[in-house]
């Protein structure tokens, strides 16, 4: 037997006291008279010899019981070979709160059972030991140590939450604050240790105990709606868009008639419905078309229960009125340029010579085309460079008699490939990079080989250094570059070896190349909103800025409203949400009550797959901690379990009742013996 308290032994001197009441009472004798002793002789020795007997049961009932009350002060157990947690301690109790824990365990939610554990883990304590209660919020609150009143408080007032925090995330969190606590560091993770979260890429310091409680129900079945994207980067009015949707089946069982459908405008229509094998991913494409330009809404949804929270995938997409396109001309306008944009509907193109352009004005433009100048002043490249960084598209048809000297300045301003020598002679293009976005899904596969590609009659040879990050779009029989592209920060710089003009290159009267060629140029303006957002994991979002002052406040306007931090960066600024979005859905920019951009938040999909892991698994993730697994029933309470853990076989209940007992037993001899 142990105490956790020894120095309360201390007390046991008191014992001395009964012991002295004794010898200077109870052995006093007084001298009483009497006429005749004779008669008495016999009945006198009975008596004493009685009375003698009596004050030693009182005497060590008095001792027992003072006995017993010092060792429940000290409080005595018996050990069971852990190791026993003696003065006060630090406990740092994690209650996951995602969304997994909704699910039922006979019909009671897995957070409801996992909030009762862990009142009987802050029960089982003392009132001098100090508490953290931690969930996946994370939230300053939870960040010290508090009274166990305040701690049981905050168990209350826990609820589900989108967020999610890895379990190695979490476990780094309760040591650190724990480190602020007292002596003894015990930690409590009550889970279901959802597979997806609960891996562990470092681990904590081994010194302090961990203790994990399962709370796991049945694996239930699960369909998740996981991304969705456009196969084109601008969604175009009164055209069958093509969305590709992803869903996943995470269950081990395959699932038959899952049922897609879309909400747009408000108004909600069936796409289909699918089989989807056991643990496996479909991709479908949905046609989404519209009239009206603008933002637009849509939300995909599926047909799923019992967990639902990834059933619906939020999208929103800005539909241009049009797509505008400026040609710099060093002279006149190239007429075949300017007949494609005229029959392409929801392109507008601006036409305009080099000396009367409008600085100021190149970011309203998704595509400049510099159509054969000569050279290119400073002021117009220090523009360039800034408009492609911060997103937009130029294609570049050098002149034949440009100034090398000057255009390789402003080439090397972009960091793409420079021009060398001209060569004036025939060269025919004969290979396509249908890979990349350009030239993917222009042609069909069985037409490849009778296109009729471009010819040139002179044209530059363009370096081809690695660090510049060249991509060939069409190259000619020899493999040297016809076209190249570069992604320089959010845009694209597209290079042509040779000229525009038609003494040199028959490109632009070859429809079947230069057509689709300038379409998805100008599509893939990297200016474009991405569709959707996820929530706690895309904190960052940009907007297009207004360039009206540093002091514009932005409003994020939907579900929840804040105002979020911002940072201006040339023509683009950057949001942080910080935290401050909870519930999927749509949200606005707003500046001046006027919307400037649209967004939309779907929940992190990575509870969606609901595998757990049992006891053998944890103890295998966590090998060589100082480590326990408390696995209950889930109906079980835990609370005993915790203090056999932490303070042994307690003794002291039974001293407490055995110093009653021996105070009863000497009030009765006091009071009955005679």
């Amino acid at each position: 037997m142990e105490f956790i308290y020894p120095s309360f032994l201390w007390a046991l001197l008191a014992l001395a006291l009964p012991i002295i009441i004794h010898l200077f009472y109870f052995r006093r004798f007084k001298k009483v008279e009497f006429t005749n002793v004779r008669f008495l002789k016999e009945i006198k020795e009975e008596t004493a010899s009685r009375s003698k007997l009596k004050n030693l049961l009182v005497l060590l009932s008095r001792l027992l019981a003072i006995a017993f009350l010092v060792f429940a002060f000290a409080q005595p157990f018996l050990s069971d070979g852990q190791n026993i947690k003696k003065g006060d301690s630090a406990i740092s109790v994690f209650v996951d709160n995602s969304f997994s824990m909704n699910a039922l365990s006979s019909d009671t939610p897995l957070l409801d059972i996992a909030k009762e554990k862990a009142r009987q883990v802050v029960n089982a304590y003392s009132e001098s030991d100090q508490y953290q209660i931690l969930t996946h919020d994370f939230e300053g609150r939870h960040q010290r140590l508090v009274s166990k009143e305040d701690a049981l408080g905050l168990i209350d007032e826990i609820q589900i939450t989108p967020e999610v925090k890895t379990l190695d995330k979490v476990i780094n969190r309760q040591m650190q604050v724990m480190d602020l606590g007292e002596e003894n560091k015990v930690s409590y993770v009550l889970s279901d240790f959802q597979k997806s979260i609960s891996g562990v890429t470092m681990l904590p310091d081994t010194s302090y105990e961990l203790n994990l409680v399962p709370i796991q129900s049945v694996q239930e079945a699960n369909i998740s709606i996981d991304s969705a994207w456009f196969d084109s980067p601008v969604p175009m009015p009164n055209q069958n868009n093509k969305l590709v949707v992803e869903i996943t089946n995470h269950s081990d069982e395959a699932s038959e008639g899952v049922r897609l459908s879309m909400n747009q405008d408000g108004e909600e229509k069936p796409v289909g419905s699918f089989n989807i094998a056991a643990r496996s991913t479909i991709v479908d494409t949905v046609n989404v078309s519209f009239i009206k330009t603008g933002y637009q809404d849509a939300i995909l949804k599926v047909s799923d229960y019992p967990v639902q929270f990834d059933d619906e995938y939020y999208l929103t997409f800005y539909a241009k009125e049009n797509i505008k396109v400026l040609s710099i001309n060093n002279g006149g306008q190239n007429r075949y340029l300017t007949a494609v944009f005229n029959g392409l509907n929801n392109f507008e193109l601006t036409n305009q010579a080099i000396n009367k352009l409008q600085f100021d004005r190149l970011p309203e433009y998704d595509l400049i085309v510099l159509n054969d100048l000569t050279s290119i002043s400073s002021g117009l490249s220090s523009e360039l460079q800034s408009y492609v960084m911060d997103g937009g598209n130029t294609l570049v048809f050098p002149s034949a008699n440009a100034d090398k000297e000057n255009y390789n300045s402003f080439l090397g301003s972009l960091a793409v490939d420079r021009l060398e020598g001209w060569t004036q002679e025939q060269r025919e293009v004969s290979r396509v990079n249908t890979d990349e976005f350009i030239f993917s899904d222009v042609f069909l596969s069985n037409n490849k080989n009778n296109l009729k590609l471009p010819i040139t009659q002179g044209n530059y040879a363009l370096t081809n250094y690695q660090s510049r990050g060249q991509e060939k779009l069409l190259s000619y029989r020899d493999g040297k570059v016809y076209l190249a592209k570069y992604a320089k920060g959010r845009g694209n710089v597209y290079l042509s070896a040779a000229p525009l003009a038609t003494d040199y290159n028959d490109i632009a009267i070859n429809a079947e190349v230069f057509v689709p060629m300038l379409y998805k140029m100008a599509l893939a303006s990297g200016l474009r909103q991405e569709i959707a957002y996820t929530i706690g994991s895309d904190e960052v979002v940009s907007v297009e800025y207004s360039g009206r002052s540093d002091d514009i406040v932005y409003k994020i306007d939907g579900p929840s409203e804040f105002i979020p931090a911002q940072t201006n960066t040339g023509n683009t600024t950057f949001l942080s949400m910080n935290d401050q979005i909870k519930k999927a859905g749509f949200y606005s920019v707003k500046l001046d009550q006027e919307e400037k951009s649209r967004l939309a938040f779907n929940y992190d999909r990575i509870e969606s797959d609901l595998g757990y892991f049992n006891s053998d698994q944890l103890e295998a993730q966590f090998e060589g901690l100082n480590l326990n697994i408390l696995d209950t029933q889930l109906d079980a309470d835990i609370g005993a379990s915790v203090s056999e853990k932490d303070k042994g076989i307690p003794l002291w209940r039974w001293c407490i009742i055995l110093t009653l007992i021996f105070l009863a037993i000497e009030q009765l001899l006091l009071r009955f013996w005679t």
